[in-house]
């Protein structure tokens, strides 16, 4: 077999070898090729105030003026 024919088989057979693997890889990912996906990334939501009455230590701020009879009894 001449070299030139020998090329162009041993091209097309590598053709065909690499489309095999795309379509074998195709059908173990569900029939789509796509692309890598990012990683997942959990937004990051800020963080809400505290109302006073949640707050400990208001809460103990205000525990301790009653209990020294500071300010107005609520």
């Amino acid at each position: 077999m001449p070299v030139p024919v020998f090329l162009v088989v041993l091209l097309v057979a590598v053709g065909v070898v690499v489309l095999l693997m795309r379509a074998a890889n195709a059908a173990s990912n569900g029939g789509t090729v796509s692309a890598p996906r990012p990683p997942h990334v959990r937004p990051q939501h800020p963080r809400r105030p505290i109302a006073p009455d949640d707050d400990p230590d208001f809460l103990r701020e205000l525990d301790r003026r009653r209990s020294k009879g500071e300010g107005p009894a609520a």
